[in-house]
């Protein structure tokens, strides 16, 4: 089921350190978070020495998966990047964001934030993302890199991203797995599967390791569901 991929060379580069020691308050949500999902005999960890990465099948219903594909349909608009990428195949999605009213997003956002034990008013926005054929995203993190230009933004919104929980609203005909490199693991798009994976290190530190892609889509489409949880209360519009 989930295929083991060697590391890619890679010329991605991050400045993880921000002048502070590695954050207390990011270890403790780390390990929180981490010890009520192993407790979960519905959730399974993956295998790997470098990467909290856990999943739990079926966790979004058939209904709830076409419901939110629908929305996604309405309004994807070509996806963005925080940095600005010269590279204009870098990610090639389309994307939307999600209203938190939208049928059945609300109890979905609520089982997710139930689930692993964190505090919905941490939760960005939730992006809805549709691949099509050949379409991707390329080797990437989710945490915030500290040395760019966005990244004091990004502090006053509510810090660093800790947790993504990502779902696949739809099984893939072919292509669109999720890579993790440096953990060795391929995981394939199966309608109604939640991962959830930690961003940072035990000591609360970006984690590198968790670099990931999503890799082209060979056949039919592919429609994600993804909540960023941040270290602090998100903020859209910090003062």
């Amino acid at each position: 089921m989930f295929r083991r991929k060697p590391a890619p060379a890679t010329d991605i580069d991050a400045n993880t350190d921000d002048g502070d020691q590695p954050s207390r308050h990011r270890a403790q949500i780390g390990r929180k978070v981490a010890a009520k999902l192993s407790r979960n005999p519905m959730v399974a960890r993956m295998e790997s020495e470098c990467l909290t990465l856990y999943m739990r099948d079926d966790f979004v219903s058939p209904a709830e998966c076409a419901q939110l594909r629908a929305v996604i349909d309405a309004g994807a608009r070509p996806s963005s990047l925080f940095s600005g990428t010269a590279e204009a195949d870098y990610r090639t999605s389309d994307s939307c964001s999600m209203d938190p009213g939208e049928p059945p997003l609300d109890a979905i956002v609520a089982r997710i934030c139930a689930l692993m034990g964190l505090d919905r008013a941490w939760g960005e926005t939730i992006q809805g993302q549709r691949y099509q054929v050949g379409q991707e995203y390329k080797f990437h993190w989710d945490f915030f890199p500290v040395n760019t230009d966005y990244w004091p933004h990004m502090r006053a919104q509510g810090g660093q991203r800790c947790w993504t929980a990502m779902i696949y609203l739809n099984s893939v005909e072919a292509g669109g797995e999720t890579c993790f490199p440096h953990a060795g693991l391929s995981v394939p798009p199966l309608e109604g599967r939640l991962l959830m994976w930690n961003n940072l290190r035990e000591d609360g530190a970006p984690n590198q390791e968790s670099l990931h892609s999503a890799q082209p889509v060979a056949a039919g489409a592919k429609y994600v569901l993804t909540q960023w949880f941040r270290e602090r209360p998100w903020k859209a519009r910090p003062e």
